[in-house]
Protein backbone atom coordinates (compact mmCIF):
# COMPACT_ATOMS: atom_id res chain seq x y z
CA UNK A 1 0.00 0.00 0.00
CA UNK A 2 1.33 3.51 -0.72
CA UNK A 3 1.27 5.37 1.99
CA UNK A 4 2.12 9.32 0.85
CA UNK A 5 1.65 10.37 4.61
CA UNK A 6 5.33 8.95 5.24
CA UNK A 7 6.83 10.12 2.77
CA UNK A 8 8.45 13.55 2.15
CA UNK A 9 7.26 15.56 -0.58
CA UNK A 10 10.85 14.91 -3.03
CA UNK A 11 10.41 11.50 -2.53
CA UNK A 12 6.77 11.28 -3.46
CA UNK A 13 8.12 13.74 -6.55
CA UNK A 14 10.99 11.00 -7.46
CA UNK A 15 8.44 8.34 -7.41
CA UNK A 16 6.07 10.33 -9.65
CA UNK A 17 9.22 10.60 -11.93
CA UNK A 18 10.20 6.66 -12.00
CA UNK A 19 6.33 5.79 -12.47
CA UNK A 20 6.51 8.95 -15.58
CA UNK A 21 9.74 7.03 -17.13
CA UNK A 22 8.23 3.43 -16.51
CA UNK A 23 5.14 4.29 -18.37
CA UNK A 24 6.28 6.70 -20.68
CA UNK A 25 10.47 5.98 -21.91
CA UNK A 26 11.29 3.11 -23.30
CA UNK A 27 14.16 0.90 -21.93
CA UNK A 28 17.16 2.34 -23.06
CA UNK A 29 20.62 0.54 -22.19
CA UNK A 30 22.55 3.09 -24.02
CA UNK A 31 21.86 5.76 -22.00
CA UNK A 32 22.06 3.90 -19.03
CA UNK A 33 25.59 3.22 -19.96
CA UNK A 34 26.29 7.21 -20.39
CA UNK A 35 25.21 8.06 -17.09
CA UNK A 36 27.50 5.07 -15.72
CA UNK A 37 30.72 6.29 -17.84
CA UNK A 38 29.70 9.99 -16.43
CA UNK A 39 29.74 8.54 -12.40
CA UNK A 40 32.76 6.71 -13.68
CA UNK A 41 34.80 9.38 -14.72
CA UNK A 42 33.33 11.55 -11.90
CA UNK A 43 31.31 14.22 -13.61
CA UNK A 44 28.70 15.89 -11.32
CA UNK A 45 25.42 14.44 -11.13
CA UNK A 46 23.63 17.32 -13.07
CA UNK A 47 22.45 15.74 -16.32
CA UNK A 48 18.74 16.42 -17.49
CA UNK A 49 16.39 13.43 -15.83
CA UNK A 50 15.24 11.22 -18.35
CA UNK A 51 11.53 12.86 -18.64
CA UNK A 52 13.29 16.39 -19.33
CA UNK A 53 15.90 14.59 -21.67
CA UNK A 54 12.52 13.09 -23.84
CA UNK A 55 10.87 16.47 -23.32
CA UNK A 56 14.11 17.94 -25.08
CA UNK A 57 13.85 15.13 -27.98
CA UNK A 58 9.94 15.94 -28.48
CA UNK A 59 10.77 19.66 -28.48
CA UNK A 60 13.50 19.28 -31.56
CA UNK A 61 11.20 16.98 -33.23
CA UNK A 62 8.33 19.12 -33.04
CA UNK A 63 10.35 21.95 -34.25
CA UNK A 64 11.73 19.62 -37.07
CA UNK A 65 15.40 21.30 -36.31
CA UNK A 66 17.88 20.37 -38.65
CA UNK A 67 20.33 22.79 -36.70
CA UNK A 68 21.02 22.59 -33.10
CA UNK A 69 23.27 24.75 -30.55
CA UNK A 70 23.59 23.27 -27.41
CA UNK A 71 25.44 25.32 -24.58
CA UNK A 72 27.06 23.17 -22.24
CA UNK A 73 27.73 19.21 -23.04
CA UNK A 74 29.00 17.46 -19.62
CA UNK A 75 29.06 14.13 -20.58
CA UNK A 76 26.83 14.23 -23.48
CA UNK A 77 23.61 13.20 -22.11
CA UNK A 78 21.18 16.11 -23.12
CA UNK A 79 22.88 16.31 -26.32
CA UNK A 80 21.98 12.68 -27.42
CA UNK A 81 18.52 13.10 -26.63
CA UNK A 82 18.86 16.45 -28.99
CA UNK A 83 20.67 14.08 -32.08
CA UNK A 84 18.40 11.71 -31.91
CA UNK A 85 15.57 14.09 -33.19
CA UNK A 86 17.89 15.64 -35.98
CA UNK A 87 17.63 13.84 -39.85
CA UNK A 88 19.85 12.45 -41.44
CA UNK A 89 21.77 15.88 -42.54
CA UNK A 90 21.25 17.10 -39.64
CA UNK A 91 23.80 18.68 -37.32
CA UNK A 92 24.05 19.31 -33.77
CA UNK A 93 27.40 21.99 -32.19
CA UNK A 94 27.69 21.63 -28.56
CA UNK A 95 30.26 23.76 -26.34
CA UNK A 96 32.04 22.41 -23.36
CA UNK A 97 34.41 24.31 -21.02
CA UNK A 98 36.33 21.26 -20.17
CA UNK A 99 38.27 19.04 -21.74
CA UNK A 100 37.73 16.13 -19.47
CA UNK A 101 34.01 16.09 -19.82
CA UNK A 102 34.22 17.08 -23.77
CA UNK A 103 36.58 13.41 -24.24
CA UNK A 104 33.35 11.66 -22.16
CA UNK A 105 30.68 13.11 -24.06
CA UNK A 106 32.84 12.38 -27.22
CA UNK A 107 32.91 8.49 -26.11
CA UNK A 108 29.15 8.41 -25.50
CA UNK A 109 28.19 10.11 -28.39
CA UNK A 110 30.06 7.40 -30.33
CA UNK A 111 28.56 4.80 -28.10
CA UNK A 112 24.75 6.27 -28.88
CA UNK A 113 25.54 5.88 -32.68
CA UNK A 114 25.26 9.68 -33.28
CA UNK A 115 28.53 11.09 -32.98
CA UNK A 116 28.41 11.96 -36.80
CA UNK A 117 26.04 14.27 -36.36
CA UNK A 118 27.05 16.09 -33.23
CA UNK A 119 30.41 18.18 -33.17
CA UNK A 120 32.03 19.02 -29.67
CA UNK A 121 33.83 21.89 -29.50
CA UNK A 122 36.09 22.87 -25.97
CA UNK A 123 36.58 25.88 -24.59
CA UNK A 124 35.34 29.33 -22.66
CA UNK A 125 31.58 29.34 -24.16
CA UNK A 126 31.63 33.11 -24.86
CA UNK A 127 34.62 32.70 -27.23
CA UNK A 128 33.37 29.77 -29.06
CA UNK A 129 30.11 31.93 -29.64
CA UNK A 130 31.60 34.69 -31.15
CA UNK A 131 34.13 32.13 -33.27
CA UNK A 132 30.79 30.73 -34.42
CA UNK A 133 29.26 34.70 -35.28
CA UNK A 134 32.39 35.32 -37.19
CA UNK A 135 32.81 32.12 -39.18
CA UNK A 136 29.26 33.23 -40.28
CA UNK A 137 27.88 30.09 -39.01
CA UNK A 138 24.32 29.25 -40.10
CA UNK A 139 21.67 30.15 -37.87
CA UNK A 140 20.50 27.32 -35.59
CA UNK A 141 17.04 26.17 -35.47
CA UNK A 142 16.70 25.23 -31.73
CA UNK A 143 19.00 26.62 -29.20
CA UNK A 144 19.69 24.62 -25.59
CA UNK A 145 21.71 26.31 -22.72
CA UNK A 146 22.44 24.81 -19.69
CA UNK A 147 26.44 25.72 -18.92
CA UNK A 148 27.48 27.94 -15.87
CA UNK A 149 24.87 30.62 -14.65
CA UNK A 150 26.10 33.73 -13.82
CA UNK A 151 26.88 33.96 -17.77
CA UNK A 152 23.18 33.25 -19.00
CA UNK A 153 22.64 36.97 -20.20
CA UNK A 154 25.49 36.51 -22.38
CA UNK A 155 24.36 33.58 -23.56
CA UNK A 156 21.02 34.63 -24.43
CA UNK A 157 22.67 37.71 -26.46
CA UNK A 158 25.04 34.95 -28.65
CA UNK A 159 21.83 32.48 -28.66
CA UNK A 160 19.71 36.03 -30.48
CA UNK A 161 22.62 36.89 -32.70
CA UNK A 162 22.98 33.03 -33.92
CA UNK A 163 19.26 32.44 -34.51
CA UNK A 164 16.35 33.58 -36.59
CA UNK A 165 13.31 34.21 -37.16
CA UNK A 166 11.20 30.79 -35.49
CA UNK A 167 14.32 29.40 -33.58
CA UNK A 168 13.58 28.28 -30.48
CA UNK A 169 15.90 28.85 -27.59
CA UNK A 170 15.55 26.68 -23.98
CA UNK A 171 17.52 27.65 -21.04
CA UNK A 172 17.37 25.11 -17.83
CA UNK A 173 17.97 25.52 -14.32
CA UNK A 174 15.89 28.67 -13.85
CA UNK A 175 13.83 28.47 -10.70
CA UNK A 176 16.71 27.13 -8.46
CA UNK A 177 14.54 25.97 -5.79
CA UNK A 178 12.41 28.66 -5.76
CA UNK A 179 15.64 31.22 -5.01
CA UNK A 180 15.02 33.05 -8.14
CA UNK A 181 12.58 35.32 -6.43
CA UNK A 182 14.91 36.34 -3.72
CA UNK A 183 16.68 39.79 -5.12
CA UNK A 184 19.27 39.54 -2.00
CA UNK A 185 20.56 36.31 -2.78
CA UNK A 186 24.51 36.19 -2.85
CA UNK A 187 24.42 33.19 -4.89
CA UNK A 188 26.52 33.99 -8.34
CA UNK A 189 24.16 31.61 -10.50
CA UNK A 190 20.92 32.83 -8.99
CA UNK A 191 22.43 36.17 -9.93
CA UNK A 192 23.03 34.96 -13.00
CA UNK A 193 19.56 33.80 -13.60
CA UNK A 194 18.23 36.97 -12.21
CA UNK A 195 20.22 38.93 -14.81
CA UNK A 196 18.84 36.66 -17.74
CA UNK A 197 15.18 37.38 -16.44
CA UNK A 198 15.86 40.95 -17.05
CA UNK A 199 17.01 40.93 -19.71
CA UNK A 200 14.70 38.73 -21.27
CA UNK A 201 12.04 40.97 -19.61
CA UNK A 202 13.63 43.71 -22.09
CA UNK A 203 14.46 41.40 -24.99
CA UNK A 204 11.72 42.14 -27.80
CA UNK A 205 12.90 39.84 -30.39
CA UNK A 206 12.03 37.01 -28.27
CA UNK A 207 8.79 35.67 -26.70
CA UNK A 208 8.99 33.27 -24.14
CA UNK A 209 8.01 31.77 -21.05
CA UNK A 210 8.43 29.85 -17.87
CA UNK A 211 7.56 25.89 -16.58
CA UNK A 212 8.40 25.43 -12.94
CA UNK A 213 9.54 21.57 -12.97
CA UNK A 214 9.41 18.46 -9.67
CA UNK A 215 11.14 15.48 -9.56
CA UNK A 216 13.70 13.64 -9.42
CA UNK A 217 16.59 16.90 -9.75
CA UNK A 218 14.36 18.64 -6.89
CA UNK A 219 12.71 21.70 -7.83
CA UNK A 220 13.66 23.67 -10.83
CA UNK A 221 12.40 24.86 -14.29
CA UNK A 222 13.04 25.91 -17.79
CA UNK A 223 12.71 28.88 -20.14
CA UNK A 224 11.70 28.20 -23.73
CA UNK A 225 10.90 30.71 -25.87
CA UNK A 226 10.50 31.45 -29.85
CA UNK A 227 12.51 34.13 -31.99
CA UNK A 228 9.37 36.28 -33.19
CA UNK A 229 12.02 38.94 -35.45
Amino acid sequence: MWRSMEMSIYEIWNEVDLYMNDKLIQPDPVLDEVLKANQEAELPAIDVSPNQGKFLHLLASLKGAKRILEIGTLGGYSTIWLARALPKDGQLITLELSAQHAEVARANLKRAGVSHLVEVIVGPGLDTLAVLKDKGTEPFDLIFIDADKPNNPNYLKWALELSKRGSTIICDNVVRQGHVVNSESEDENVKGIRQFMNALAQEKRISATAIQTVGSKGYDGFIVGVVER
